[in-house]
C-alpha cells in the first residue's frame, strides 16, 4: 500500500486557513492512492516555537498571559467542528488520516495526535504524556489512556509526539502491542531526528513515519515575526530496514512510499524486542 508524510507549517493562529492547506494535502495523498496521511505537531493550533509568553523563574507577564489567551483561541476541540471535518475527509477520500493539534479541553491545552479513519471518523486521541522543556508551561500531560496501538484496516497505528520517541518505557510499551505503522508528528529537524527516526524503526522491525513542520516567518502573524521562529522540515519515512524509503523533505510536500507489512515479519527473524529477543523473566511486560 502507499504511505505518506505531509511537511507544511501552520498559519499561526488562523486555524480555519490551515485546515484549508490541510484539506488540499489530503486530496493530494488520496489522487496518488495513498492510504495513511501523517501530518506534523499542532499543525491545527500551531507550534509557537520562540515566543516566550512572558514567562521568567517564578514570573509571569500581562503580556504574556494576553498571548496564551490568542494561543487557546486558535486551539480545537475534540471532537469539534475541525474534526468534524477531518473525519469527513477521511471517509470520502477513504483515507486514514493522523494529524497533530493543540487541544482546548476545559481551559487546558494539550499537544495531541489524532487518528481518523475512514469507517469510523475520529478513532483515537494521544496527548503527548509529557511536554518537552518549555512546552510544560504550555500544555497539560497527557494519560494512561493515550498509551494504546489501534487496530485498522491498514494496520496497527501508533501515535508518538516528538520527543515521546525519546521516551525508552513508552517506545517499548508500543513495541509491546505489536505495532506495524508508527507515526511521529514533529517538529524537530535536527540530523540526529533523522537518526532516532531509522533507529525506532529497526529496533521496532516497524514503519515510521516522521511528519515534521515547515514553518517560515510569512507563517507568522505580522506583529510576531520578529519573535517567531522557523521549522525546517526534513520529514522522512522508514522501514524496518532502518533504510530510509522516502524523504527527507526540503520545503513543503509529501513524501509518498509503497510499503509491504511483510517486511515486519520478516525482519522480526532476528530481532523482536516484544517477543523472541525480549526477557519477561527479568523486565515485565508493561499492563495492557
Amino acid at each position: 500500500m502507499k504511505v505518506s508524510v505531509a511537511q507544511l507549517g501552520s498559519l499561526l493562529f488562523d486555524t480555519r486557513a490551515t485546515l484549508a492547506k490541510v484539506e488540499s494535502v489530503c486530496r493530494m495523498a488520496a489522487a496518488q492512492g495513498v492510504g495513511l496521511i501523517v501530518f506534523p505537531e499542532a499543525l491545527l493550533g500551531g507550534y509557537p516555537k520562540g515566543l516566550t509568553f512572558g514567562v521568567t523563574v517564578g514570573n509571569r507577564s500581562e503580556e504574556g498571559r494576553d498571548l496564551f489567551l490568542r494561543y487557546a483561541k486558535a486551539a480545537v476541540t475534540c471532537p469539534g467542528p475541525e474534526t468534524e471535518q477531518l473525519a469527513a475527509w477521511a471517509q470520502e477520500l477513504n483515507l486514514h488520516i493522523v494529524i497533530g493539534v493543540v487541544e482546548r479541553a476545559g481551559t487546558t491545552l494539550y499537544c495531541s495526535g489524532l487518528l481518523f479513519t475512514p469507517d469510523r471518523g475520529l478513532r483515537f486521541r494521544h496527548r503527548k504524556l509529557m511536554p518537552t522543556a518549555a512546552e510544560r508551561y504550555l500544555w497539560g500531560q497527557g494519560h494512561a489512556a493515550d498509551i494504546k496501538v489501534v487496530e485498522t484496516a491498514i494496520g496497527r497505528i501508533g501515535i508518538a509526539i516528538c520527543w515521546e520517541n525519546y521516551m525508552p518505557l513508552y517506545r517499548q510499551r508500543l513495541y509491546e502491542q505489536n505495532v506495524e505503522l508508527w507515526c511521529a508528528p514533529t517538529v524537530d529537524a535536527r540530523e540526529i531526528w533523522k537518526t532516532s527516526m531509522r533507529h525506532i524503526a529497526y529496533e521496532g522491525r516497524c514503519f515510521v513515519l516522521s511528519a515534521c513542520q515547515c514553518l517560515t516567518k510569512e507563517d507568522w502573524e505580522e506583529d510576531l515575526q520578529d519573535a517567531g521562529g522557523t521549522i525546517d522540515g526534513a520529514s522522512l519515512i522508514a522501514a524496518p530496514t532502518g533504510d530510509i524509503v522516502a524523504g527527507p523533505l526540503s520545503g513543503e510536500g509529501l513524501a509518498v512510499a509503497d510499503i509491504d507489512l511483510d517486511e515486519i515479519q520478516r525482519g522480526k527473524f532476528d530481532l523482536d524486542v516484544a517477543g523472541h529477543s525480549a526477557r519477561p523473566d527479568l523486565f515485565p511486560p508493561g499492563p495492557s
